[in-house]
């Protein structure tokens, strides 16, 4: 592809969730829009054409070029959408992401949830890419959580792969994370990991620990995995000589920017950090509309 203005952070580039997934996304997003139409558009004049192109006015790691196309071909098939970037790629202030012409009703009509996707999804790729450089160096994986928007966690959970992270699990179907509530409900740590392996024998088995007591309980119960909840730096760093590697040890609980490396040299394998989903600040993008034929 040319003019790029970066190298993208992954060199395997990360799976696209379904087609019927960002279809049902798009679908969605432009039916709380538009509803029954875009009364502003019919101002314009029905055989006039435009040439818009979209513009990064900070830097970003850029994300959700799909859900940006799939707006406009819902909306109108005969707009074109010429990339001059690529999810992952790395963007300077004043990049010109991509040209896109068509007919003017169809350019206004797109032109706020396609935005609204790309800058969301890009803010959670630079903010994952933030804390992934931030632990560069060391042998911690940044995760993601649960936390995401309603409706969108497998384009958020795209995102943050394209940032550079990886995913925890999906939802609720797909691992076992026994915190308090559930060892409370079954009567210790080590119940609450026997009845998950019983019930659930194909799927990894996490479980959340509050004290060494507990951290012991659970490697003895044969945890998958163990997340340390709200543990200090030096408590971080004592769990994982104790565990000797023998499972593969998590950090959640104020995983914030200005202490992610810190945690990170202690040694464990994950961090967790709800923040990259919940807390979005979308990338300041601008779309400037040329409108021809009036």
């Amino acid at each position: 592809m040319s003019n790029r203005p970066g190298a993208s952070l992954n060199t395997d580039s990360p799976t696209l969730p379904s087609r019927e997934t960002i279809e049902g996304d798009v679908r969605r997003a432009l039916a709380e829009d538009i509803g029954s139409g875009d009364v502003t558009a019919d101002l314009l004049p029905s055989g006039a054409n435009a040439r818009a192109r979209v513009i990064t006015r900070e830097a970003a790691v850029l994300c959700g070029t799909a859900w940006f196309g799939e707006c406009f071909r819902q909306i109108d098939p005969d707009v074109r959408v010429e990339w001059h970037v690529a999810d992952g790629d790395r963007v300077a202030p004043g990049t010109v992401l991509c040209h896109i012409e068509g007919a003017a009703r169809s350019l206004v009509t797109g032109e706020r949830t396609a935005l609204n996707f790309l800058q969301t999804l890009s803010g959670t790729a630079t903010a994952t890419a933030t804390y992934v450089e931030a632990t560069r160096g060391t042998r911690t994986v940044v995760l993601d959580t649960r936390k995401t928007l309603p409706g969108l966690r497998l384009a958020q959970k795209y995102a943050v792969r394209v940032g550079g992270g990886r995913n925890h699990r999906i939802g609720l179907f797909d691992a076992v994370l026994i915190k308090e509530n559930h060892i409370a409900a079954a009567g210790s740590i080590a119940a609450a990991v026997q009845r998950a392996r019983a019930l659930h024998p194909g799927l990894l088995v996490e479980t959340e620990v509050e004290n060494f007591s507990e951290l012991r309980e659970a490697l003895a119960a044969g945890a998958d995995r163990i997340m340390l909840d709200e543990f200090e730096l030096h408590e971080l760093a004592q769990a994982v000589a104790e565990v000797g590697g023998r499972v593969p040890l998590e950090v959640s609980g104020s995983v914030a920017l200005d202490r992610v490396r810190a945690i990170a040299e202690t040694g464990v394998d994950y961090v967790s950090i709800g923040a990259l989903t919940k807390h979005v600040r979308a990338i300041d993008l601008s779309m400037r509309i040329e409108i021809s034929g009036l």
